[in-house]
């Protein structure tokens, strides 16, 4: 067949970087810090909240296609709990398969080909793939190493904004980068949202694992810039803040006009999905305020686990503000290829990493910067410091 089966817009998307590594990692019995998934399963009454609506038979079949009524109030009593955000949870809420579903069933249904989406670099990979079904166009942001963290340039953002610019999409708490952005550079982007008309889809969902500084929604600006609650689409899910990525719950929270049109692409990808787990997940998200702070605090100790072997190994370590992970550079090991740093490691000492080239347009950006997931039990992050600074340090 002469023709492509791939279509031009997917064409440059193929195995994702996490497949690879965690194949990289079986085959190998190293210890995988690739992937941003957690080794341990979270709170046990909230699984038996699974298994008791398995067995009521709540959710056994098609759930509504918002989501369970339980769930969408409980996402709007979040809300407001945490942020001080009122949300209708039956015009305002739209549940989803996870936040990959939510965030490509926002772009489908917010851009028109050609659309310019201004996104900060390095970014999930999802994000350039589900621009790319919807015919938009990823105009990336750098954020870059500056005082040993990751930094957003605002000049550079509004500099980014044209005439096609439809939206942005941000991040924060930012996967890789660990970056959490601060009040002034949310409020400089509310401003520039409104000044120039544009949208705002914000992934919020490490939205808890803040350990240095606070977590802002943007949608919380509203007040300071009218009109800014009808341009601001919310995405969160309960994966990392509860340790069952595998349920993949999210969600959608904006004013309706927007939830609205958001719903009618999410209708013809999963239309629903995880239904006694949306169940579980609202009784999840009612948790008492110890859990979310006791989850804070462990991930902080093993976050610090990790970056102490790092540097002890020497890397060159990006302390992050939030999320499951670090972002190291590799030359001071006199490395000059990420990529083929992270091969060779499972073989060289046992531990699986990703290069965070393969979350840029532009990869000679961080030619030499890799990451490592903190997210597992603090045994195995000790083990795997001691592997690392076992065959790296000097």
């Amino acid at each position: 067949m002469g023709r492509p089966l791939l279509n031009r817009r997917l064409a440059e998307f193929g195995t994702t970087i996490f497949a690879e590594m965690s194949a990289l990692a079986q085959r190998t019995g190293a210890i995988n810090l690739g992937q941003g998934f957690p080794d341990t399963d979270g709170p046990e009454e909230i699984r038996e909240a699974a298994v008791r609506a398995l067995r009521d038979g709540r959710g056994n079949q098609y759930p509504p296609g918002p989501g369970v009524p339980e769930l969408r109030q409980a996402v709007a009593d979040h809300q407001r709990r945490f942020h001080g955000l009122t949300y209708d949870p039956d015009t305002e809420v739209l549940v989803t398969a996870g936040a990959t579903e939510a965030i490509a069933a926002t772009l489908l249904a917010l851009l028109e080909p050609g659309d310019e989406v201004i996104a900060l670099e390095p970014y999930y990979d999802s994000y350039a793939a589900g621009v790319a079904m919807a015919g938009g166009r990823r105009v990336p942001v750098t954020l870059r190493p500056h005082e040993g963290r990751f930094r957003l340039d605002l000049d550079e953002l509004r500099a980014a904004v044209t005439p096609r610019t439809r939206l942005i999409l941000l991040n924060t708490p930012h996967n890789p980068t660990g970056t959490v952005l601060t009040r002034d550079e949310l409020a400089a982007i509310a401003e520039l949202a409104c000044e120039r008309d544009l949208l705002v889809v914000t992934d919020e969902v490490y939205e808890h694992l803040v350990f240095d500084g606070e977590h802002l929604p943007l949608a919380g600006f509203g007040d300071r810039f009218p009109g800014l609650r009808d341009r601001v689409v919310t995405i969160s899910s309960a994966g990392k803040t509860f340790s069952y990525t595998g349920w993949k719950v999210g969600w959608v929270t904006a004013a309706p006009a927007l939830v609205s049109a958001v719903r009618s692409a999410k209708q013809y990808l999963t239309y629903v999905s995880a239904g006694p787990f949306q169940y579980a997940v609202a009784e999840a998200l009612a948790l008492p305020d110890a859990y979310f702070t006791d989850l804070r605090a462990d991930l902080r100790h093993k976050r610090d686990i990790l970056a102490e072997g790092l540097r002890t190994a020497g890397f060159e370590v990006y302390q992050p503000a939030g999320t499951y992970f670090i972002t190291t550079d590799v030359a001071p090991l006199g490395e000059k290829d990420a990529y083929d740093f992270c091969r060779a490691l499972p073989e060289r000492c046992g531990v699986v990493a990703v290069p965070n080239s393969v979350f840029y347009d532009n990869p000679d950006a961080a030619r030499t910067h890799v990451r490592f997931a903190f997210c597992k039990r603090a045994e195995v992050l000790t083990e795997a410091a001691t592997r690392l600074r076992t065959a790296f340090a000097r």
